[in-house]
This record gives C-alpha cells, sequence and structure tokens, in this order.
C-alpha cells in the first residue's frame, strides 16, 4: 500500500518527466526544467520516486499484470461516496496507461550514450539522469551510458569530481584509460592525460580495477588517498591527499606532485588558449612539484628557467618549451 496519495495529474507529469529524463534526444534544459516542477511542489518529487519505483519493478519482473499494478501503485484512496467510482476508475485508467508507457520506454535495456564536454579554460557543472552530480574541468570530455543494470561513465579526456547517488543494485563505474573505478558510496576526482590516470578520494571508497582483467577484490582506496597509473610502472602507486588538494583546480590551482613535465604542460593546455609544446622529446621525462594557477600560466612559464633546465619561447601562436642547449632560435 503506498504511504503518500497523488492526483492523477502529478503522476501523468511525474511519468511524463521520467520518460523525458531518459530519451537521449533530450536537452540539458529538460534536466533544469525537471528541477523546477520538482521543487514546485513537495509532492512533485515524490509522486517521482514513486514513478521511478514502479519502472524498477517493472525492469525486474517482466511479464506484470497491469491489474497487479494497479493494486500496489493506485493514486486514489477508496471513500465510499457516490461520485468516487468514477474518478477511482479514471485514476486507475491513468496508472494503466502510466504502466504501459513506463514498460515501453523499458523495451530497450541500453539508453543511447550522452556525451558531455568543457571548453578550454572553462568548467561545467552537470547532473546525471540518477542525480550524479559531475564538475568537468577545462577541455574535459565523458560519455554516460546507463541502462537498468550499471551506471558507466567514459571519461575520455581531461578531469572531472564525481559526486555519486549510490545504488548497490546499479553500480557505478567511471572507465579512464586502462582502469576501472567502481563507486562504493563515494565522491572522487579523476585526471586522465592521455594514459595516465589519477584518482583522488574525497569521501567514502572506490574499488580500481585493470580494465583488461577484472578478476579479483582490485585496489580499494578510501578518503584520502590518491592513486596513480602511469603505463611506465609495473603497479599502481598510493599515496596521500587531502581534500583541499584534491579539488585545488576548481580554485583555479593546478597541483603537480613529482610528475612528469609531459603530464604538467598536458593539463597546462587544458586552461591556456596559447598551448605549450615541449620541443626537445627528452624533456619530457623532467619532474615538477609546485602548484600553477590557472589565471597566472604566463607568470608560471617565465620563472619555469629558474626550476628546470628548459628555455621558453614565443612562437607561431604557441609557447615552445626547449632544451638550454638547444640552438633553435628566439
Amino acid at each position: 500500500m503506498m504511504a503518500d496519495t497523488f492526483n492523477e495529474q502529478t503522476m501523468h507529469a511525474a511519468a511524463d518527466w521520467w520518460v523525458r529524463l531518459r530519451d537521449p534526444a533530450a536537452a540539458e534544459q529538460t534536466i533544469e526544467q525537471w528541477l523546477v516542477w520538482t521543487s514546485a511542489d513537495a509532492s512533485h518529487l515524490r509522486a517521482f520516486e514513486r514513478i521511478t519505483e514502479l519502472a524498477e519493478r517493472l525492469s525486474a519482473l517482466g511479464e506484470v499484470t497491469r491489474a497487479q499494478l494497479v493494486a500496489e501503485f493506485s493514486p486514489v484512496e477508496v471513500v465510499r461516496r457516490r461520485w468516487l467510482p468514477m474518478a477511482a476508475a479514471a485514476a486507475v485508467v491513468g496508472v494503466a496507461l502510466m504502466c504501459g508507457y513506463i514498460a515501453w520506454s523499458l523495451r530497450g535495456t541500453e539508453l543511447a550514450p550522452r556525451v558531455y564536454s568543457s571548453e578550454v579554460a572553462a568548467r561545467r557543472d552537470i547532473t546525471l539522469v540518477d542525480g550524479t552530480t559531475v564538475t568537468l574541468g577545462g577541455a574535459t570530455r565523458l560519455t554516460a551510458q546507463f541502462n537498468r543494470d550499471h551506471r558507466q561513465v567514459e571519461l575520455a579526456q581531461g578531469e572531472a569530481f564525481f559526486q555519486v547517488v549510490h545504488n548497490a543494485e546499479r553500480p557505478f563505474v567511471v572507465n579512464a584509460g586502462k582502469l576501472a573505478i567502481h563507486d562504493v558510496g563515494t565522491a572522487f576526482d579523476v585526471r586522465r592525460t592521455g594514459d595516465q590516470v589519477t584518482i583522488s578520494v574525497t569521501e567514502g571508497r572506490v574499488r580500481i580495477f585493470n580494465r583488461a582483467d577484472r578478476t579479483g577484490d582490485g585496489l580499494e582506496a578510501v578518503a584520502g588517498q590518491r592513486v596513480s597509473y602511469d603505463p611506465g610502472r609495473a603497479a599502481l602507486s598510493v599515496s596521500s591527499t587531502d581534500l583541499a588538494r584534491a579539488t585545488a583546480w576548481q580554485s583555479d590551482r593546478l597541483e603537480f606532485d613529482n610528475e612528469s613535465l609531459a603530464v604538467v604542460v598536458a593539463n597546462i593546455n587544458r586552461y591556456r588558449m596559447r598551448p605549450v609544446r615541449i620541443e626537445d622529446a627528452h624533456l619530457d621525462s623532467l619532474t615538477f612539484t609546485g602548484t600553477v594557477k590557472t589565471d597566472a600560466i604566463d607568470d608560471w612559464l617565465h620563472a619555469l628557467p629558474q626550476v628546470l633546465p628548459v628555455k621558453v619561447r614565443d612562437a607561431a601562436g604557441q609557447t615552445i618549451l626547449s632544451d638550454v642547449g638547444s640552438t633553435s632560435r628566439r
């Protein structure tokens, strides 16, 4: 028996929102409109949750008679008044139609992937259809693919901070390069630079697997830990971190801890319109530890020769880093 009762109009609206949010062609403003609708009346969100529960039951049970569903999810209480039979009948028909509507929308087990991206030097906040919030760093791109059994995100490039709505029955997995990061009730940051990946856990814990071999328990990382993957090394590297450092990029600070110049430059380029290029390949392996403010990258470049054996020059719309012994002309 339902704890809440809703009028037929609210239930129909909730069912419509449920389907619209799962339409792969839905625009970003659909989510914003849904949030406005749910905040307009407390009963709207409860009705939406009831429809979500109904949809999950439909997908899990397969063939279910409409009569059984109506008996459990009917949005009216039967009160013995002469005029109510017609109202109750209308509500029953409404629920039955919603059952068919939602069941139809669940025929395909896979929703089309949704691609989200941000511009160079820009951040972007998004909300996935399950309520998970994601903050994208500059020049970041990810793809979300959800179905009734799992939630999967592919981070193609850049950095993203995830605050996951936990659901043990529908795992949330972030694939980044050769790694798969499984949420276990978590907030965490993932940065991908080519095949190199860093994961910083700020809340809860994650399990990290090699995508080529997901056997075993994987590596568990908990809040306050940072895991780094470099394909040139045999194992994952685990170190301590904190919330401020893990999310510093959201406050316009890029933090690097003994990282290669190649990785540093690649991440700086996500926040600079005029790209930086390393001219001499052997400089890639030089390491840097420190902070680069995204609004003062030029200042950092100007000071870099005092820290590393490099020359800095501007040419053809880009900034070039070369070996101090290079004969390249300025």
